[in-house]
């Protein structure tokens, strides 16, 4: 198959399998041996955790490209096109070059099959490869991955990264890498690589043991937050090793974690940046859909949360900003049928505004899919767009509106509000 089109490959993709027989990495090493092992012709910079590993990843791709690197960042999900996906110096890879990777991609995979017929990849399989090919081509630095789910069984999991992070573990597709923290634990401290660093988050006591078991085991050095390097959040954000400390402007504090496993990370690499460069980067870092402000008055901010730990840490910023305004916390939220639906409602305080909608999605939850009290409880209108745009009217200047649950909510509304503000120009 040849493409032409960036849209084709797009439709490909999504027409692909979900998941193999064997959920091994056997699949992606054999198409990359094909390709020339193009993994391993860039320095890379492996990313997991439950929550903030997105956040990291931008961090470390601004800081990089800061300090002169040719930065490759493969991140998902996406918020506005698929071309998110994969960027180069803070931009999106191009339709062409899209085509262009997929159908060298095409041209392995033909190799493959003149003795292995029915061989496929997986859809995520697919795009770690074009990634991983990608990069190579353009001769990258360095590349930040990000991993889909998990780390040890996860597709990217066929690097040996200069540093392994691991920024926060908590409750997420347990059904595929759990059911324990302590499981999830095992699975996600799978990157630590042999005699490479490790930066770690916000870890709980509980599970930290199991990632120092596994650094020890691979003589992998720790630097930890809280003990190596500390965030703090005052009037300003500020971040302090042994070394330097620096202050930024202010943010939620579970994103200054974010900021400062990226800083750790970077420090371990070697590359020159000062204290001004680093403040410059993260200053200027815009994360799509994350802790996203799209508006003032009222405060709307727009948060792809979708697990616990996320929804819990978005809701004590909301809670926080609300006692300064003195307004209520309303929130639009649409989620998707396999996630902790009724743990996540349960976070919601009894006076928050709690209204739910849905978009056109097979995962997406409709009114049927929460639980009756849920359905009881809480308005369902099947129109985000109107939802939204109703909300937003009735709020008053000092109300705080979150829209959240999903990534594909925050998608939709950031290209509505795209949209009218470009038809506005």
């Amino acid at each position: 198959m040849t493409f032409t089109k960036a849209q084709d490959v797009i439709n490909y993709l999504y027409s692909l399998p979900k998941l193999h027989e064997k959920a091994d990495l056997s699949y992606i090493k054999k198409v990359l041996t094909f390709l020339d092992n193009p993994q391993d012709k860039v320095k890379t910079i492996h990313v997991t955790g439950t929550n903030g590993k997105g956040s990291t990843s931008y961090y470390l791709s601004s800081l990089l490209q800061k300090a002169g690197q040719k930065t490759g960042l493969f991140v998902s999900p996406y918020v506005f096109e698929f071309n998110e996906r994969i960027q180069l110096n803070g931009q999106n890879i191009s339709d062409a070059d899209l085509v262009k990777t997929a159908n060298a991609i095409e041209s392995a995979l033909t190799k493959i099959r003149k003795t292995s017929n029915n061989f496929s990849l997986v859809t995520f399989e697919y795009e770690v490869v074009m990634a991983f090919f990608y990069f190579a081509r353009k001769k990258c630095d360095y590349a930040v991955i990000e991993v889909g789910i998990g780390g040890e069984h996860d597709k990217t999991n066929v690097i040996t990264p200069e540093v392994s992070i691991i920024t926060t573990i908590g409750l997420d597709h347990e059904q595929i890498i759990g059911p324990t923290l302590q499981d999830i634990a095992r699975e996600k401290s799978g990157i630590i690589k042999r005699n490479r660093p490790v930066v770690l988050g916000n870890i709980s006591k509980e599970v930290l043991p199991i990632i120092q078991q596994k650094a020890q085991k691979e003589h992998a050095t720790i630097k930890l937050l809280g003990k190596d390097f500390k965030i703090s959040l005052q009037e300003n954000l500020t971040y302090q090793d042994q070394n330097k400390k620096i202050s930024f402007l202010p943010r939620p504090l579970v994103e200054g974690y974010d900021v400062g496993i990226a800083i750790s990370a970077v420090s371990l690499l070697g590359v020159k940046l000062s204290a001004a460069e680093i403040k410059e980067a993260i200053n200027q870092t815009k994360i799509p859909g994350r802790y996203q402000i799209v508006q003032n008055n009222p405060l709307v901010i727009l948060d792809g949360a979708h697990n616990i730990q996320a929804m819990q840490n978005l809701l004590n910023f909301a809670h926080f900003e609300q006692k300064k305004k003195q307004g209520k916390v309303k929130v639009l939220i649409m989620m998707m049928k396999d996630k902790d639906i009724e743990q996540v409602f349960k976070l919601f305080k009894p006076e928050d505004e709690v209204y739910i909608t849905t978009i056109d999605y097979p995962r997406a939850a409709k009114e049927k899919d929460f639980p009756t009290w849920i359905q009881e409880k809480y308005q369902y209108q099947a129109d985000w767009e109107t939802s939204f745009r109703s909300l937003e009217q009735k709020s008053q200047t000092n109300d705080i509106l979150l829209v959240t649950g999903s990534f594909y909510l925050v998608g939709n509304i950031l290209q509505m509000e795209t949209k009218n503000a470009s038809s506005r120009s």
